[in-house]
């Protein structure tokens, strides 16, 4: 399976042939049925999940129950609890797959030594981290600064094959609204589109 994978993987970890070796070495390739928790809360996380076909998503669950879905992952995109795998701290986040999923799975510890072995593999990581906090920062000043169908606009705008793959329920969560909100926004932007 990984031979039918290093093209994808060389995509995702732009490294010269001999480290593309290298990082294969260290990938186990799984398929996963959807609905599957890969990192509970409380967990301390210990692998990175590289999504080849499929989607991922995290989310925190409140005191009530409810859940709140923090960010969706989909194919050459990958994932862990960065925050829990660094500090060896317990997670607050579930991981999660929304879709039947085949992912590369690594073992961070294996993949920390491989990054440090040259200041580009380093380099690469680093970039990595910061655009992830990127996202994140951009995520919660929406939350601050936007409406809720402004921050369903942007979602179309960025991810709009997301947004037709996604349960209604994960995307309100997403978005911090109810579903039945949701189909509201939804109603009123094609009575808006067909106004047009």
């Amino acid at each position: 399976m990984e031979e039918n994978y290093k093209k994808q993987i060389s995509q995702i970890f732009p490294f010269e042939k001999d480290e593309l070796d290298e990082i294969l070495k260290l990938i186990k390739f799984k398929k996963i049925p959807s609905e599957k928790v890969l990192l509970w809360e409380g967990d301390i996380a210990s692998k990175l999940f590289i999504i080849m076909k499929g989607c991922l998503r995290t989310y925190l669950i409140k005191a009530d129950g409810t859940e709140i879905t923090a960010q969706f992952f989909i194919e050459n995109q990958m994932v862990s609890s960065f925050e829990s795998a660094f500090t060896k701290m317990p997670s607050r986040y579930y991981i999660e797959t929304v879709e039947n999923s085949t992912l590369g799975i690594v073992q961070i510890d294996h993949l920390k030594k491989f990054l440090t072995e040259s200041p580009l593999k380093k380099d690469f990581f680093i970039n990595f981290l910061i655009t992830r906090l990127v996202h994140y920062m951009n995520h919660n000043a929406s939350f601050i600064l936007d409406k809720p169908e402004e921050r369903y606009l942007n979602l179309i705008k960025t991810n709009p094959d997301l947004v037709s793959r996604l349960p209604k329920q994960y995307i309100a969560s997403y978005l911090g609204i109810t579903p039945v909100s949701l189909s509201r926004i939804r109603t009123r932007i094609k009575k808006q589109i067909n106004n047009c």
